[in-house]
């Protein structure tokens, strides 16, 4: 129960991190969105969930076998899956704050995708914890950064999708390939690829970090 405990802790460390970034940037997503994002994200996980089960392992095209067997498992069944529902959520998200607020969701598309992926990473890591108390220390600690720089994407694709609708379909299918590399990496034996996996993971929850930071100057500057 301890382990569990601590690999909870873990995962939310991030999202507590953006949190106080946030307030201490005087951002205008407070509280209430916050919150909001980070359950939308959470619940994403059930209909991953549903559709994995649509498709199990070993079923179809993740029946075959060797490398096009775990490319399908794990790019298609995982990743893709995975990032569709959130696309599905956060698109539900934003309906409901246009609806509320008559607000675009555009200026904080990527802002509340990456809180959503923070969300779907502290649920994942809890259920995966709760099955399994192995979990590897680099996955404990860098989920939460992949899945943040995926929701992140996801989250500026959903917006783009409505005008620009080719670059929104390449930066989804940017959060497939992310997420679907990452995975590939932690399925590899040996410490590089794992180092690899940490790199994936960190260096794009920077650079979604960087366009977030660009999108309040611009927002400070209006």
């Amino acid at each position: 129960m301890a382990a569990l405990f601590i690999i909870i802790f873990i995962s939310s460390i991030l999202a507590i991190a953006v949190f106080i970034w946030f307030r201490l940037a005087r951002s205008p997503f407070g509280m209430p969105l916050f919150s909001a994002a980070l359950l939308a994200g959470a619940s994403s996980i059930f209909p991953a969930l549903f559709f994995q089960y649509l498709f199990p392992a070993g079923s179809g095209i993740f029946h075959l076998s060797g490398k096009w067997g775990l490319f399908a498992e794990i790019f298609i069944r995982i990743a893709l899956t995975e990032e569709l529902s959130r696309f599905l959520i956060l698109l539900i998200l934003f309906a409901i704050i246009r609806r509320i607020s008559g607000d675009s969701a555009g200026i904080m598309a990527n802002t509340a995708g990456l809180v959503a992926g923070l969300g779907f990473a502290i649920l994942e890591s809890s259920v995966i914890g709760a099955s399994n108390f192995d979990i590897t220390p680099l996955r404990a600690f860098t989920a939460a950064p992949l899945h943040g720089a995926c929701g992140s994407r996801v989250g500026s694709s959903v917006v783009l999708l409505r005008q620009h609708p080719v670059l929104g379909i390449i930066r989804f299918l940017s959060a497939v390939a992310l997420h679907g590399a990452y995975n590939f990496m932690l399925n590899i034996p040996g410490r590089l690829p794992s180092i690899a996996a940490g790199f994936i993971a960190v260096s794009a929850l920077v650079s979604a970090i960087q366009v977030i930071r660009i999108e309040m100057k611009a927002e400070d500057t209006i």
